[in-house]
C-alpha cells in the first residue's frame, strides 16, 4: 500500500518543505515504506505522486489530507482528481478526512498556547 499526503502547496518553498519533512517523520514514524508528498497547488502533483506510487509497486494508495478542515479543495477537487487518477493508473484510491476532529487537534493548540503563556 502506498501512503500520499497531500497538502495545498504553496508559492512559498519554505511551506512545502514543512510539509514534506513532516511527511517523512510521519513514514519513519509508521513505517511507511512507499510514501509520497503531494500538493494540489505545487509540485509534485498528486498525479506525480500515484504515477510514483504505481511504478513502485503499489496497487492500493491512501491519501492523507495535511489540510485542517473540510473544504472546497476537499469536497470538489480531490475527489474528481482521485476518480481520475483511479481509473487511469487501475488502482483503489481512498481518503482519509482531514485533520479536523483528530483527538491530538486541540492538544497541540494547549502545547503551543503554553509555549507563550509560561
Amino acid at each position: 500500500m502506498g501512503i500520499v499526503i497531500f497538502g495545498h502547496g504553496s508559492s512559498v518553498d519554505s511551506a512545502n518543505e514543512a510539509v514534506r519533512n513532516v511527511a517523512r517523520d510521519a513514514a519513519a514514524a509508521g513505517g511507511w515504506s512507499l510514501y509520497e508528498t503531494a500538493f494540489l497547488e505545487a509540485t509534485p502533483t498528486l498525479g506525480d505522486a500515484v504515477a510514483s506510487l504505481a511504478a513502485a509497486g503499489a496497487s492500493e494508495i491512501v491519501v492523507i489530507p495535511y489540510f485542517l478542515t473540510l473544504g472546497v479543495h476537499l469536497r470538489r477537487d480531490l475527489p474528481k482528481l482521485v476518480e481520475d487518477l483511479s481509473q487511469e493508473h487501475g488502482l483503489s484510491i481512498r481518503v482519509a478526512p482531514p485533520l479536523d476532529g483528530h483527538p491530538h487537534l486541540s492538544r497541540m493548540l494547549v502545547d503551543r498556547a503554553r509555549e507563550f503563556t509560561r
